[in-house]
C-alpha cells in the first residue's frame, strides 16, 4: 500500500499557482517545507531529484526499529552485542557512539546513540539486532520505501556513508520523517534530546535549532563531503482547534550554520505567509444523506481523521467547499469505505485540497423485507 504521505506530497504540488505565497530564497541545493497538518506541500525546490543523504538515511533505520519494537520482535531493555561489522565503523570516518565489542548496549541506548549522536555504530548495531545482518536489513529498508511508493529512494546501507546507487530527495524524505512523527510519537520525543552521553562521552545534538527556537522538537542532521550539510527540521505551534506541524528538509547547504539558518528560513515563512484551517473536526460528518437496502436509514459521511487546508495568510475565510459523492448509497458500507470526493477551492476557483469522503460508521444490510422494499423502490427511481 502506498504510503498517504507519498500520494498527498506528489498530489499538492500541482496545486500551487502564481497566487500562493512566493517562498524566500534558500541557499539548498535542494528543499521542501510541508506542513503536516494539512499534508500539503508550501514550498520546494529539486524535491524529487535523487541525492546523497547522508545521516539521514538513519531516518528509514530508526522507522523499522521503531516497528520492530511496537511489534514486540525487539525490546528496549534488551542488550545487543557489538559486532565487528560494528566497531569496523570507527574506521569509516563517520560520527560514533563509540561502542565496542566489549560491551552489550541496551537497546534503549542504541537509539539515543543513533538519534542523538548520529552514531554509525549504533546503527549498525541496530539493523544486525533487526534484520540478523545488515544486508536483510537494508533489504527491508528497500522494501518499505517501495511500499510508500518512494520513487527517488534506494539504501545501499543504513548509516548513510557514501556509496554508489544510495540515494533519496526531499520529498522522500519529508515522506520517511512524517511516518516517523505520526505512527511512533512516544519515539519522535528522542529527536528532541539536546545531548546524550554514553561510555562517559557526551555529545551534543547536531541540530541547532532545538536550542534557538522553542517550537523545534527535532528531527534529524546529516553530512558527508558529497552530500553537504543537511538537516529535517520539524516544528509545532498551538492553533485553534490544535496543533499544526511544518516539516522543513534541507539538503546540500554549504555548512552546519547554514543548514540551520536556511531550515529556520522556511518554517518561519511557513508560519507567517501560511494558516493552516480546519474544516471538518476529526470523528464529525459532514453530511447525512440516505443508504439504501440498510439496517439504518441514513449513512453519516466525513472526511477521515477531519480536514486541514494550507492557505494564503488571510484566505481562510474565503474557501468554498463542494462534495461529489455516489448515489445511490446501498448497503453494506464499511467504516472508512471511500464514497465520493470533498474538494476545497478559493473564492477564484483554485482547488487546495481534494479529499476522500468516507463513511463514518459502518451500515449493516437490512432484513429480507427492509431489501426487497428497497429494492422495488430503486427500481421504480
Amino acid at each position: 500500500m502506498k504510503s498517504l504521505f507519498a500520494l498527498v506530497l506528489s498530489a499538492c504540488v500541482a496545486q500551487a499557482s502564481a497566487q500562493t505565497p512566493q517562498p524566500p530564497e534558500v541557499a539548498a541545493r535542494q528543499y521542501l517545507l510541508l506542513d503536516l497538518t494539512s499534508h500539503q506541500v508550501l514550498a520546494e525546490r529539486e524535491a524529487d531529484a535523487q541525492a546523497e543523504p547522508a545521516s539521514l538515511t538513519k531516518l528509514m533505520t530508526a522507522y523499522l526499529v521503531f516497528n520492530a519494537i511496537r511489534d514486540k520482535k525487539l525490546a528496549l531493555e534488551q542488550t545487543l552485542p557489538v559486532s565487528p561489522r560494528a566497531w569496523d565503523e570507527r574506521k569509516k570516518g563517520g560520527s560514533l557512539m563509540f561502542i565496542d565489542p566489549k560491551m552489550t548496549p541496551k537497546v534503549s541506548e542504541l537509539l539515543r546513540g543513533m538519534i542523538v549522536q548520529s552514531g554509525n555504530d549504533a546503527s549498525v548495531a541496530l539493523a544486525e539486532g533487526v534484520g540478523g545482518t545488515v544486508e536483510n536489513f537494508v533489504a527491508m529498508m528497500n522494501r518499505q520505501a517501495q511500499a510508500w511508493g518512494l520513487k527517488n529512494t534506494q539504501f545501499k546501507n543504513v548509516a548513510g556513508l557514501t556509496e554508489p546507487g544510495h540515494y533519496v530527495s526531499a520529498r522522500d524524505v519529508a515522506t520517511i520523517a512524517a511516518h516517523i512523527i505520526t505512527e511512533h510519537p512516544e519515539f519522535y520525543v528522542l529527536y528532541s534530546m539536546r545531548q546524550y552521553t554514553y561510555n562517559n562521552i557526551k555529545q551534543d545534538n547536531r541540530n541547532m535549532l532545538l536550542g534557538r527556537d522553542p517550537t523545534v522538537d527535532g528531527m534529524k542532521t546529516g553530512y558527508t563531503e558529497v552530500a553537504g550539510y543537511c538537516l529535517v527540521a520539524s516544528a509545532v505551534r498551538d492553533m485553534p482547534g490544535g496543533k499544526r506541524r511544518l516539516l522543513s528538509v534541507v539538503m546540500g547547504t554549504a555548512s552546519r550554520e547554514a543548514r540551520a539558518a536556511e531550515s529556520q528560513k522556511l518554517l518561519n515563512w511557513g508560519w507567517q505567509a501560511w494558516d493552516a484551517v480546519r474544516l471538518f473536526e476529526a470523528g464529525k460528518p459532514v453530511l447525512s444523506v440516505p443508504v439504501w437496502k440498510g439496517d439504518r436509514r441514513e449513512a453519516r459521511l466525513g472526511a477521515d481523521g477531519g480536514l486541514y487546508v494550507s492557505v494564503p495568510k488571510g484566505e481562510g475565510d474565503k474557501l468554498r467547499t463542494s462534495v461529489q459523492r455516489t448515489d445511490p448509497l446501498v448497503a453494506p458500507l464499511t467504516a472508512g469505505q471511500r464514497v465520493g470526493t470533498i474538494q476545497v477551492t478559493t473564492a477564484g476557483g483554485r482547488v487546495v485540497a481534494n479529499v476522500p469522503l468516507v463513511v463514518m460508521e459502518p451500515v449493516g444490510l437490512a432484513g429480507i423485507l427492509g431489501r426487497t422494499w428497497d429494492a422495488i423502490r430503486l427500481w421504480i427511481q
